[in-house]
């Protein structure tokens, strides 16, 4: 398929999007699972490190629903350091010395790659609902054209946590030969029902909005902001363990001495939840957000495989290195397991370690030395099996 480089778009507001950004199915259109095809679209990226001679030492990191590629510079909206930069950089884990760090903006997302709020070329106007509706296989498969774009065959790994997780899975099932070593960090192989009941509360209080015109919030100059800050509250409180939530704020209150007997944000959590929902509205666009959570919900591995997750990895070469975290109540321990269980049922090269920490499902994005050594050892070892020489 054809690409080609092109300039930065513009993503929410009037803010360019820095990094790099290519062309992709300029020639053929890419085939979707939902049967429908797009192209040609836009990837956005990020790299950090140099790639070596013979390409043998890129890593893929990919992020998770609210994330985006900026996983070390600062981010273009909020200003921000990237969202992993406890990870990646020089002699971290994701040592940018000796890996060159790629991370996309998926497809369907809003900080550069195709998503509801760009062009739809046919009508001229923005995509909103009519975007085709797009799985974790989808954003997987765009990836790979990005690969083939930067001339990369293999992946000495492919990395990430949450929604990242499942594409790790995916990119290990569908594109084995690509991939070297695998970490799906508090991932499953399959979105639960309770997964998707939080899901769907979010967005039921997107398209509740007034704002939000049935998707057509762009063209009507308006912006779905309360219902997309409510989504964000309502998930937010997913990513953390309820010891973590009692020991940051307990019932303490929130700028004043004694309760209000209103609806103000008596609470140090409940302005901590609106501070969290509010800030998002700045970097992140309402459709996007429901079509990200959709592809998440639809995400079944074993689905492709008489139900036999086992099936999707049968005679896999790709190294994995399974994490959990005891105190994640959106993807438990149990979910992981039932990976490692799939991949020890065909001899896979599989180790699982449940990291002992009391910060919920965000402890990946956080200093939490035992995973990050964790993940260094273990990518260690795998460059070394792969032959790769330090710096």
């Amino acid at each position: 398929m054809a690409t080609r480089d092109i300039s930065p778009s513009s993503a929410l507001g009037s803010a360019d999007t820095p990094g790099f950004h290519v062309e992709l199915a300029a020639d053929r259109p890419m085939a979707l699972d939902s049967g429908e095809s797009i192209g040609p679209f836009t990837t956005a990226y990020t790299t950090c490190g140099t790639l070596n001679s013979d390409k043998s030492n890129a890593i893929l990191v990919c992020h998770a629903l609210t994330g985006d590629q900026y996983v070390l510079e600062q981010h273009p909206v909020t200003g921000k350091p990237g969202w992993w930069e406890l990870m990646v950089g020089p002699g971290k884990s994701l040592d940018t010395d000796r890996y060159f760090i790629i991370c996309v903006n998926v497809l369907g997302g809003c900080m550069g790659s195709t998503g509801p709020r760009d062009i739809n070329p046919e009508t001229g106007r923005p995509w909103g609902l009519d975007f085709p509706v797009i799985t974790i296989g989808d954003m997987v498969r765009a990836q790979a054209l990005l690969l083939d774009h930067l001339g990369i065959e293999k992946l000495f790994c492919v990395i990430g946590g949450s929604m990242g997780a499942m594409q790790v899975l995916e990119w290990a099932a569908r594109y084995p030969d690509r991939v070297f070593s695998a970490i799906p960090i508090a991932g499953a192989a399959r979105h639960s029902a309770q997964n998707i009941a939080f899901h769907e509360v979010g967005r039921q209080a997107i398209m509740a909005d007034p704002d939000w015109r049935r998707g057509n919030y762009l063209q009507e100059q308006t912006n779905p902001k309360s219902g997309l800050s409510v989504a964000r509250m309502a998930a937010h409180i997913t990513y953390l363990s309820e010891t973590a939530l009692h020991r940051k704020f307990g019932r303490r209150l929130q700028g004043r001495e004694e309760i209000s007997f209103g609806f103000d944000a008596d609470f140090q959590v409940e302005s901590y939840l609106r501070h969290q929902g509010s800030t998002f509205v700045e970097r992140f666009d309402a459709n996007s957000y429901l079509y990200i959570t959709r592809a998440m919900d639809y995400f079944d591995l074993a689905a492709e495989h008489d139900g036999v997750l086992a099936g999707a990895f049968e005679n896999t070469s790709v190294r994995f290195c399974v994490i959990s975290f005891n105190s994640d109540w959106l993807f438990p321990t149990d979910e992981s397991r039932e990976v490692v269980r799939a991949l020890n049922a065909v001899a896979a090269n599989v180790s699982f370690v449940e990291i002992d920490t009391d910060k919920g499902h965000d402890a990946f994005l956080l200093d939490e030395r035992e995973f990050h050594r964790t993940v260094s050892g273990f990518l260690e070892g795998a460059a070394d099996h792969r032959g790769l020489a330090r710096k």
